[in-house]
Order: C-alpha cells, then structure tokens, then sequence
C-alpha cells in the first residue's frame, strides 16, 4: 500500500465574504492510496484561518501520513488527533478504496438517488444589496430554510434583511437562522440576541469568539432564542474537554463540521455526548471540493437527522470537481448519472 496527496486551488465565482475575510480562492488537498490494482481518494480540506491545523509543517505532516500508510486507519487516527483535516481525509480514502466506486462511500437510499437532503439557502456576507439579492434568489430557488451570515455589515442594516423576509414569509414558511462567526461582545451579545429574537429566528450560531466559556454559558442562559456552537468545538480534542465544554456551556445546539472537528468519527463522539446532555445538532460543510462534500452529505444521510443540515452546493466554485450532486427546491440529491471527472 502506497498513498500521495495533491494540492488542489478552487476559484471562487466571485470574492466571497466570510469571518476569516473576503476569500477569492481555497486551497484543498487530496490524499489518493493505492493498494495493488485499487485506488481511494480523500480530501484533506485545511480551512486556512479557521482550522486548528492551519500551521507549520502542516504538509510535512500531511507526506508523513502519506509515507507511513501502510500502518493504517485506526492507528493514524490517533496520530493525527491534532490535524482533523487529515484524519477527514483518511477516513475518506480508505472507505473509497474499499467500495465499489471510489466516491460513492456509503451505500444509502441518497446514493442510490431515492431520497434528499434538506439544506439551508447561505446567504453571503457582503453589502446589503448583494445580501437582498441573494435572499430573493434563494427564496425563488425553492429554499424553506435561509442562513444569513451577519456581524459584518451595520447591525441595522441586517435587522432590515431580516424584517424583510419577514415581511413576506412567516416562521413557518421559511425558516430563518444566522451566524454571527464570533461577532458580537460578550457586553453588547444579549441585547442584541433580543433584537433578533424579534424575527421569530431558529438559532444563531457562534455569537460571541469561541474560547469564553463561563460568558458563553451565561449567554446560553439568559438568550430569547436557541443559540448553536460552532467554532467553539474546534481544537477540543479530548473526551474529557468535550464533555467539560458541552456541560458548561449548555447550548442548545452544536454544528458539526467533519473537516474541522475530527472527521466523521471525531463528529459521531461530538453528537453522541451531546445527545446525552438533550442537545440537538447539525452537520456544516466548510468549502470543500466536491469530494469532500458528497463524502459529508453520503455520511449525513446515514445519521437520519431530519433538519435541514448546512451543506454547500459545490456551485461556488468555477473549477470544482464535477459530480451528481444537484439541488432542487432547497435540497441537495445524488442523481443517477456518473458524471465524476476526477482523475485517480
């Protein structure tokens, strides 16, 4: 058994605004192992800025694991307890080596293109026109669940987008979250949690910078709507810290992104911890290519969580992997058609 990685650069259709900036491009990594006629490919999607693996020697790492393949799965995995790109990137390319086709890695009712998967429409940071824009797009795609990225314009002006939608669809018409990456004070974060909660929201992920415990907890307390960890789990590696941090806290959901916390075995202990403490979850894409996207939606669809969950669509991109996912009135399908191009 022998395995490499390639870099991979996804351009953006258009700069696109995030809490970590305004990004024009991604880098992303493929891991492809080879075992006699047999080939797997992984994707080992490090979020520059946002990963806990985002530092030095990070590819030195990533050609020791490449190097040392031959131990396999379970004890890299231990190894790599720091590096949870590399771990979600292992995870895929060893399930890919083992099916019968290398990007179909479980066999489920959405692979066999019978059943979808109900996403959230993301609403990108940017001006307040380009936001109305976007929502109206979303809206007419067929989405009952819109995600808006807020904290980065003037906090009126995303009160307005939001009495906007209101003013033409109820709660129960559209379902609305936000997430604010961090962005409010641990001062200014409740008021401004019942400002929101005025437009009868779902959640909001992240209010406050991770890392504040005591003043997350006392947020979660005292907050008029349900707010979701997301950050918060990144760079918590031990059971013990995870539990500390879930007990503490006590917030009402946790997102769960595989690339950032330990792919889906590191995800599967997050979601196991939580459930015991009546806490609801949902899974998060984080701009990966195609094949770490399918990889997360294929995994998704086997937990059976009826939410709509936060995967991307692939479509940001102008030179993605080309693949059968498709969305259609605002859920994500894996159509029949073969139609991967990436080369193994």
């Amino acid at each position: 058994m022998k395995a490499h990685f390639k870099p991979y650069t996804l351009n953006f259709k258009r700069a696109s605004g995030t809490s970590r900036g305004i990004l024009h491009t991604k880098e992303t990594y493929f891991i492809i192992i080879e075992n006699d006629e047999k080939k797997g490919v992984g994707e080992c999607n490090m979020f520059k800025g946002l990963s806990i693996d985002d530092r030095p020697g990070f590819l030195e790492k990533l050609q020791w694991t490449c190097d040392h393949i031959y131990v396999g799965l379970e004890k890299l995995l231990l190894e790599l307890t720091a590096f949870p790109s590399m771990q979600f990137g292992l995870e895929q390319a060893f399930l890919s080596l083992e099916s019968k086709h290398p990007f179909e890695l479980f066999q489920n009712d959405f692979t066999a293109s019978k059943k979808s998967i109900p996403i959230n429409g993301l609403i990108w940071m940017g001006s307040k026109e380009f936001m109305h824009q976007q929502i109206k797009e979303k809206l007419k795609a067929g989405f009952s669940t819109i995600k808006l990225k807020i904290g980065a314009i003037d906090f009126k002006a995303e009160l307005d987008l939001l009495q906007y939608i209101r003013s033409e669809f109820s709660a129960v018409e559209v379902e609305l979250r936000v997430d604010a990456n961090g962005a409010f004070s641990p001062e200014n974060a409740l008021e401004k949690l019942k400002r929101l909660s005025e437009f009868d929201l779902h959640s909001i992920e992240q209010p406050i910078r991770q890392g504040q415990w005591q003043e997350m907890a006392a947020l979660c307390s005292r907050t008029p709507l349900p707010i979701a960890l997301d950050e918060e789990l990144i760079g918590v590696f031990s059971v013990t810290k995870q539990q500390e941090l879930l007990q503490t806290i006590q917030a009402q959901y946790i997102i769960l992104k595989p690339a950032l916390v330990g792919g889906f075995k590191g995800c599967e202990g997050w979601i196991a911890m939580a459930e015991k403490q009546q806490m609801k979850w949902w899974v998060t894409s984080a701009l990966e290519s195609n094949i770490g996207l399918s990889a997360i939606a294929q995994w998704t669809f086997g937990l059976g969580n009826s939410m709509p969950q936060g995967l991307g669509t692939g479509a940001l991109y102008t030179n993605n992997i080309s693949c059968p996912l498709e969305v259609s009135k605002g859920a994500l399908e894996y159509t029949t058609k073969d139609n991967w191009d990436f080369k193994l």
